[in-house]
């Protein structure tokens, strides 16, 4: 997605949540400043993704069953942050790790040492947490807020729709969803209108699927 087209979204998320495009500026050029000199080439995810059928892990409750019903071998596996945890549990190394770093470290960072590329987003809440990536290779970022030479704008709010907008853009063939659930009543108000926003905005990709049963 062109920046040009997702900023009139990203304006309307700014006055939903009251956030500050400042703070996330600031954060998108610390995140560069981290990783002036070993970011991974954006090659990587056109190889990982291009043609290829993707299961895209967010983090609700029901991953594990999801994941019980589904052959994972059938795809390209992209975990949302806290999902890489319940997927090294089964045995399940991601391809690709999406995080804001809210999610267990030292478990992406596993996942990333057994081979996951990591793709390490900034924002407005997280600058205290972005060192982490100095502990990572094969390490792409991302913003939410205009992109820069080494960190990018995929397009996407949280990490769940992320991932999908990540896979869309670098031509994944399907995309597949499994521990979504966006009608959570356990979590936050603020986490709700999260999921909302995921709802809504993965619902302007076309071809997304939910689980497989």
């Amino acid at each position: 997605m062109e920046f040009k087209d997702w900023e009139p979204l990203y304006k309307e998320i700014l006055l939903d949540f009251g956030w500050s495009r400042e703070k996330d500026e600031e954060a998108a050029m610390q995140l560069s400043r981290l990783l002036a000199g070993k970011t991974s080439d954006l090659s990587i995810l056109k190889k990982k993704l291009e043609g290829k059928d993707v299961l895209v892990c967010g983090n609700a409750l029901t991953l594990s069953n999801d994941l019980d019903k589904i052959n994972t071998d059938r795809y390209i596996i992209i975990a949302a942050d806290g999902a890489t945890s319940a997927l090294l549990e089964k045995g399940i190394v991601p391809d690709i790790v999406v995080t804001d770093l809210d999610g267990y470290i030292p478990d992406e960072i596993e996942a990333n040492r057994k081979g996951a590329l990591m793709v390490v987003h900034a924002h407005g809440d997280n600058m205290k947490r972005l060192g982490a990536v100095r502990d990572m290779k094969d390490v792409i970022g991302t913003t939410q807020a205009a992109p820069l030479d080494n960190v990018y704008n995929f397009g996407g709010l949280s990490d769940g729709d992320r991932c999908v907008f990540l896979a869309h853009s670098f031509g994944a063939r399907s995309i597949t969803l499994a521990g979504f659930n966006f009608r959570d009543e356990k979590v936050t108000d603020i986490k709700k209108k999260k999921l909302k926003w995921a709802q809504n905005l993965i619902g302007t990709i076309p071809g997304v699927s939910p689980k497989p049963i």
